[in-house]
């Protein structure tokens, strides 16, 4: 840490148990998308539950999801083909147990979601199954061609709501989360109606999403700022891999649109990866050429950008066939066609954006956190299952499978639910330094995670990276503000420095982080972890099962 490093308050808003409204429940679940919603119908077999959502329910990362979920369903295929094909792409940061779990609990999820009415697409009476990068057999199932985490969404949605245990508040921002004596009590939450909140909770839920936002190219929606991930670095949790960011090769590149993903299951589907001048270049990079795992890809298109001088590279989809693509892809062909691309005649402009984050808030193997009655799951949290780099269509398999098993443990472990004891509030200094613009603030420091953060990293810039951040910090950290876009502001500070020294510490190149300016071989076969220690960031390198090493 630099000696002027900024300081971190623990509570980012003002509040007074005695003047602000209270909510009570058994289990506090936080976030929709699939790992949330499953942590909330399986908590709700036995306690009652709450399940607070940022925005909209389209504006999860699961709803945005196009590619499927990966599971052993073939007969010809085997769960520990499966594990052995996350551990490989996983580059040895994998945690084995977590992976031999969720890869194990795949098919059962799978039998769970079609034995309650969940439909996947079927090709002559089968379950339809994709081939992506990194799997070396056709297992990614699919719902509505490319719109399978909508419908995994919506259909999850609608069962939680029907549930009579659980209530779903939306437009419900998460502030902070509470502590009484180190324990987790539930959440400080505004809501534009209602205004602040304290929803107290016997155990509470973390499933809030990544927090891909931090780049200026992302597939992510416009809300995923990394909120829960900061809010449990400030109540005490250990987080870990923020550096790892899987960048997506492939997102719709034309001036002025938004950065729309192009399944990986386009390129499985048989789609080929060309240049300007119409050269099929991944064979010069990777013996899987277009299905090479993505850190490749994303590596590999990067390079010949720089060759070619070009700004894109181009899908080619047309020995899909023009029918079948429409078919199989209705919402990607429907996307092109909004920017004028005809897919039946013409290529489709890509290049990588940030996707998944595989850094987040620790936890064991039954989604327990450090920090007494909070558990993590989905993209939030750092489980070990990705390792450094995820394999695709792995992240609704592991939000169905560690979601569950969050909910259950969370609801096993109720022991009444929280109340105040006595008055709890927080006041923060008002500072007299100046107040930065936030939007000029939120842009530049997306555009320099992206420029010096990215796919390609150096170690001088990354020292850069942080002191500029920290001199935002300075004068942005020390506000109190009544409002999401300053409270986003704050969290996307504290992560991106965690982002950013996370990635000049690690200094050897291991799946998704490339250090351009360090050798490839001998990785870091560690674990980089962050706590808050008397509002002072403090990083230290954790073993492969998460336990503290030296500093």
């Amino acid at each position: 840490m630099t000696p002027d490093a900024p300081q971190y308050r623990r509570y980012l808003t003002d509040f007074d148990s005695a003047r602000t409204g209270h909510v009570f429940t058994e289990v506090l679940v936080v976030g929709t998308g699939v790992a949330g919603l499953s942590a909330a119908l399986a908590a709700a077999e036995r306690a009652d539950v709450i399940v607070l959502a940022k925005g909209a329910l389209e504006f999860s990362s699961t709803h945005w999801a196009q590619g499927g979920i990966a599971a052993v369903t073939a007969p010809a295929d085997t769960v520990a083909q499966h594990v052995a094909d996350t551990l490989t792409v996983g580059c040895g940061l994998n945690r084995r147990e977590v992976v031999e779990t969720v890869c194990g609990a795949g098919p059962q999820r799978i039998d769970e979601l079609i034995a309650a009415g969940f439909a996947f697409d079927e090709h002559a009476g089968e379950l339809a199954l994709g081939l992506e990068g990194g799997h070396h057999e056709n297992r990614v199932l699919h719902a509505g061609g490319d719109a399978t985490g909508r419908a995994l969404s919506d259909f999850l949605f609608v069962r939680a709501k029907a549930h009579e245990r659980i209530r779903v508040f939306q437009q419900c921002f998460l502030i902070d989360l509470l502590t009484v004596d180190g324990v987790c009590c539930g959440a400080v939450t505004f809501h534009p109606k209602y205004g602040h909140q304290l929803v107290w909770a016997g155990q509470t839920v973390l499933a809030s999403g990544g927090y891909g936002q931090l780049y200026r190219e992302t597939t992510n929606p416009p809300g995923i700022t990394g909120d829960g991930v900061a809010a449990a670095l400030r109540a005490g949790a250990c987080v870990a891999d923020m550096e790892l960011v899987q960048f997506h090769p492939t997102t719709l590149y034309i001036a002025g649109a938004t950065r729309a993903l192009i399944s990986e299951a386009v390129r499985g589907e048989g789609a080929h990866l060309v240049d300007r001048s119409g050269y099929r270049f991944m064979a010069d990079y990777h013996a899987d050429g277009e299905l090479a795992p993505r850190d490749v890809v994303s590596r590999a298109i990067v390079a010949q950008l720089k060759k070619t001088h070009g700004t894109s590279v181009f899908l080619d989809v047309r020995p899909i066939g023009v029918e079948r693509f429409a078919r199989r892809f209705p919402t990607i062909t429907a996307r092109c066609a909004e920017f004028g691309v005809d897919v039946g005649r013409e290529l489709i402009p890509v290049r990588p954006a940030a996707h998944f984050s595989i850094g987040g808030v620790v936890v064991d193997t039954t989604a327990r956190t450090n920090v007494p009655g909070l558990f993590a799951c989905g993209e939030v949290s750092c489980s070990g299952l990705h390792g450094a780099n995820r394999l695709a269509s792995n992240s609704l398999l592991e939000g169905l499978v560690l979601g569950k098993v969050a909910g259950r443990e969370a609801a096993s472990a109720v022991n009444g639910v929280a109340r105040p004891a006595g008055r709890l509030r927080n006041e923060n200094p008002r500072s007299p330094k100046t107040l930065l613009d936030l939007a000029d603030v939120r842009q530049s420091l997306r555009s320099l995670l992206w420029r010096n953060a990215g796919i390609e990293r150096h170690g001088e810039r990354l020292a850069e990276t942080v002191e500029i951040i920290d001199f935002w910090s300075k004068f942005t950290l020390d506000k109190t503000f009544d409002d999401t876009a300053g409270w986003e502001i704050q969290n996307m500070l504290l992560l991106g420095r965690m982002l950013a020294d996370g990635a000049r510490r690690r200094t050897r190149s291991c799946g998704v982080h490339y250090r351009a300016d360090e050798p490839a071989d001998a990785p870091q076969r560690l674990h980089g972890g962050y706590r808050l220690e008397g509002g002072v960031l403090q990083a230290r390198w954790l073993g492969l099962d998460f336990e503290p090493l030296a500093h």
